[in-house]
């Protein structure tokens, strides 16, 4: 019996069986025709099954997005007049009403790359090395009346008064101005600068109750360069500088008074400790001079 009758007579009775190869002494291979028949309508119907699960899968997610901005207009999780476009390198936008919101004065990450490392520090106000100038109500003093601790200092010139009205008003260290305005009639014109200290810690320095203004928001100050004039808080106060030093990246103001540091640090004492110049050392900030 040859091999070819001897594979037909090795398939289940009823079944036709394809050979492959030229001829009877070739290697064969059998699969039942009925079989194959199968096995393509149960792929057809598997591809038929899989289409329609697709499809009603993806209408369920468009369901379920479409459900959820109808939620959304419903119930905004943000009110409309906070939503607003801005630049990914600019603090976070202030509310649409005008309203200063404090919480949200922040530095950007631009903004601190553009601080500057001071060297040195010096007195905000007379000579270089403070002469001809006292403090009036220092760093932390209890103030009853005002119901808090004095979170500044309050130079003056030594005629006390308003003697020293106008007077210049001197950048304390190489910085970069991150806040000018006048926020309220108790403060008068402000004028803030952030600055790098050696080690590293940004800080910034406050001046306030100016009677006018001399640098923009976002220029590069040196040591020594005049930021405005001492005033007097609209008339709120006699003519002198309330004078701040802050461990903090946040531009916010508060108030003048508090029973906690809020950031704040002995300004006499930081400008002291990061003087870093002989007393008789008398020379000018490198950024002062190319201005």
């Amino acid at each position: 019996m040859g091999r070819a009758s001897f594979a037909k007579l090795a398939q289940p009775p009823g079944r036709l069986l394809a050979l492959t190869g030229e001829d009877a002494c070739s290697p064969l291979v059998g699969f039942p025709l009925d079989w194959k028949a199968r096995e393509g309508q149960a792929w057809r119907m598997r591809k038929s099954v899989s289409g329609v699960g697709w499809f009603v899968a993806l209408a369920a997610m468009a369901a379920l997005i479409v459900f959820a901005l109808w939620q959304a207009g419903k119930h905004p999780a943000i009110p409309g007049e906070w939503v607003a476009l801005q630049e990914a390198d600019a603090p976070l936008a202030m509310p649409n009403s005008g309203e200063v919101d404090e919480r949200f004065c922040f530095l950007s990450a631009w903004q601190r790359a553009q601080i500057p490392r001071a060297a040195r520090f010096d007195p905000p106000l007379g000579t270089d090395h403070g002469g001809l100038t006292y403090n009036a109500q220092l760093f932390w003093e209890m103030n009853d009346a005002r119901g808090g601790r004095h979170l500044g200092d309050d130079l003056n010139g030594i005629g006390g008064m308003d003697t020293d009205l106008g007077d210049p008003v001197f950048a304390t260290a190489d910085g970069l101005v991150v806040y000018t305005g006048d926020p309220a009639p108790g403060w008068g014109n402000i004028v803030i600068l952030a600055h790098r200290a050696p080690d590293g810690r940004v800080l910034q320095s406050m001046y306030a109750h100016l009677d006018r203004i001399d640098v923009a928001r976002g220029a590069l100050i040196g040591r020594g360069s005049q930021l405005g004039a001492v005033g007097t808080a609209h008339g709120s106060y006699p003519a002198h500088l309330h004078f701040e030093m802050r461990a903090s990246d946040e531009v916010q103001l508060g108030g003048g008074y508090a029973l906690q540091p809020l950031g704040r640090v002995d300004p006499s004492g930081t400008v002291e400790a990061l003087r870093n110049a002989a007393p008789d050392d008398r020379s000018p900030s490198v950024l002062g001079l190319v201005e």
